[in-house]
């Protein structure tokens, strides 16, 4: 594991996002196209997440947890994916998104 500095994590800028709509992308059997609610400084963003095979779309409405907003957006099935979601994977349960054990406003920045 390289070791980053102090300066360096302070670069990467997560927020809390609310999932306002959640759809499985055409001609994938990975990826769902997330629009997520960011807060009123940062708006509504568009994410791509390869995690259609735990969860489905209706189970992601609403859903509150963690972006990665300053990432350099990349394009994925012809649209760009403009922030990242936060998760976890382990070979026992597959992929696990972070919950947030309070309602706390969407935009609100984490550290």
């Amino acid at each position: 594991m390289d070791l980053i500095s102090y300066a360096d994590f302070e670069k990467v800028e997560f927020r809390v996002g609310e999932i306002v709509e959640a759809t499985r992308v055409e001609g994938s059997d990975k990826l769902v196209r997330l629009r997520v609610n960011l807060g009123e400084e940062i708006g509504i963003k568009t994410a791509f997440s390869g995690i259609y095979k735990w969860y489905k779309p209706e189970e992601l409405l609403g859903r509150k947890t963690v972006f990665v907003v300053n990432i350099e957006p990349k394009k994925m099935m012809g649209e760009l994916s403009e922030v990242m979601i936060f998760a976890t994977d382990d070979e026992e349960n597959g992929v696990s998104l972070l919950n947030l054990d309070k309602n706390v406003k969407n935009g609100n920045r984490v550290f």
